[in-house]
């Protein structure tokens, strides 16, 4: 499979299966943090559970209820922070890189939908 690479306002992402380290990238409109397969692995694992449980919380919260949510993995952290409809994500790597980026609101959904249509086409490490 060809190298993907998956773009729209406020993120990028992408996959190129024959690089020999790095073979996700991950970015925003000023930042990219390039990821090993195990960290681009538990990136979309991650950011998957994290837009189900904002989806799932809709129904608990009132309106004007913000609410933030983490999830971690040996290799990264991240957070989803804001309303159940629009709500911010924040990465950080646990490795010996330490990077950290974070995408507005507005580019979640996107960034969601570009990352599953990749995902399910990534080899599970």
């Amino acid at each position: 499979m060809d190298r993907v690479i998956k773009t729209g306002a406020g993120w990028y992402f992408g996959w190129n299966p024959n690089a020999t380290e790095f073979t996700g990238l991950v970015g925003g409109d000023d930042w990219a943090i390039e990821l090993t397969e195990p960290e681009l692995n538990d990136f979309c694992r991650l950011l998957g559970h994290l837009a189900q449980t904002m989806r799932s919380m809709a129904a608990e919260l009132m309106n004007e209820e913000k609410i933030a949510c983490e999830v971690e993995s040996d290799l990264l952290w991240m957070q989803a922070e804001g309303y159940p409809e629009a709500y911010t994500i924040k990465l950080i790597l646990n490795g010996g890189r330490r990077c950290e980026g974070s995408w507005q609101a507005a580019a979640v959904p996107g960034l969601v939908q570009g990352v599953a249509t990749v995902y399910k086409n990534l080899p599970k490490s």
